[in-house]
């Protein structure tokens, strides 16, 4: 019986091939300098939320089908009383993913839920924050195939942020694409 773990294609893809290209690209002396992935973070504001706590909920349960990980609501930290909102209340709806499930959730996104987009021409290359993180928004969530629309109440966006080790936007710009990121091809980023 064999009992070999599974390892995602693109986690097999980073250490097969992106880290070789990446350190000839970037002239890195030792393995440890190549950027790599780190997290994924998912984040869902909640329109309405104020008013009816179900919508949280819904968004709690549909950020688990996404992610494959079981989602947390995120709670207001002021109080604002023109916005009818308290302290504590949940507002939001977020989930980080990691390792194996990390890999999953960017080659579902990748090669399923993008070109699902309508008039999808790439993901704009400006979300990048200086330090080596990637954010993009996504306007609507039944672009992943485990939204069943018929259950869907609201259409929601989420933001979601790719952190890496890399240390420059150039350095994690070449890491993403040579995950396979769609970027548009007419600008690239440079510091």
């Amino acid at each position: 019986m064999s009992t070999a773990k599974y390892t995602p294609r693109l986690k097999e893809r980073y250490k097969n091939e992106i880290i070789s290209v990446l350190t000839e690209k970037f002239k890195y002396t030792t393995v440890m300098q190549v950027p790599r992935l780190e997290k994924i973070c998912l984040n869902q504001g909640v329109k309405g939320a104020t008013s009816d706590k179900k919508l949280v909920d819904n968004a709690v349960n549909e950020m688990t089908a996404i992610a494959g990980q079981k989602a947390v609501s995120a709670k207001s930290r002021l109080a604002i009383s023109n916005f009818k909102l308290r302290e504590n209340m949940p507002i939001a709806s977020r989930v980080t993913l990691r390792q194996e499930r990390m890999y999953e959730f960017l080659d579902r996104l990748i090669s399923v839920s993008l070109p699902r987009v309508r008039d999808f021409k790439g993901i704009n290359n400006k979300g990048f924050d200086g330090r080596g993180n990637y954010t993009m928004g996504i306007k609507e969530q039944i672009i992943f195939p485990e939204m069943e629309i018929d259950k869907v109440t609201n259409i929601n966006g989420m933001d979601i942020t790719f952190v890496t080790t890399a240390n420059t936007d150039e350095e994690a710009y070449a890491l993403l694409e040579a995950l396979g990121m769609p970027f548009k091809k007419d600008n690239k980023v440079t510091e």
